[in-house]
C-alpha cells in the first residue's frame, strides 16, 4: 500500500495491516505508479479526482479511517479561556475562514457547522 510517509494513515495502516506492506514516499500515488502496488491510501479527495481521471482505478468503499480535527489545551485554562477558544473555532467556521481554506488548499470536505 503507498502512502505519504508521515501521514496519519501512514502511521494508522503500520500500526494495523497484518497481511500487507506499507510502502512509504514522498507521495504515495507516485510509489503506488512507480512500484505498481496493489493500492494506495491518501485523503479521499484527491484520491477521488485521480481515480476520476484514470479508468482503470477505482475507489475501494467505505473508508478505512476518519481523522476528526480538534483543539486542545491545558488543564489549567480558566473557564474563560475554554470559552475563548470555542468561540474562535465556531467563529472561523461560520465565518467561512476554515471553508475557504479548505477550497484553497483544493479540498472540497464539509465543514461541521457551528453549534
Amino acid at each position: 500500500v503507498g502512502v505519504n510517509e508521515g501521514s496519519a494513515y501512514d502511521l494508522f495502516l503500520s500500526r494495523t495491516l497484518t497481511h500487507a506492506q506499507v510502502v512509504r514516499g514522498a507521495d504515495g500515488m507516485d510509489v503506488f505508479r512507480e512500484q505498481g502496488l496493489e493500492a494506495v491510501a491518501g485523503i479521499r479527495q484527491p484520491l477521488s479526482r485521480h481515480v476520476a481521471s484514470h479508468p482503470g482505478l477505482r475507489l475501494v468503499e467505505p473508508r478505512f479511517m476518519q481523522i476528526r480535527q480538534a483543539v486542545a489545551t491545558t488543564k489549567n485554562r480558566t473557564d474563560a479561556g475554554i470559552a475563548f477558544l470555542t468561540e474562535f473555532v465556531e467563529t472561523v467556521k461560520a465565518s467561512g475562514f476554515v471553508a475557504d481554506a479548505l477550497a484553497r488548499s483544493g479540498q472540497d470536505a464539509t465543514v461541521a457547522p457551528p453549534s
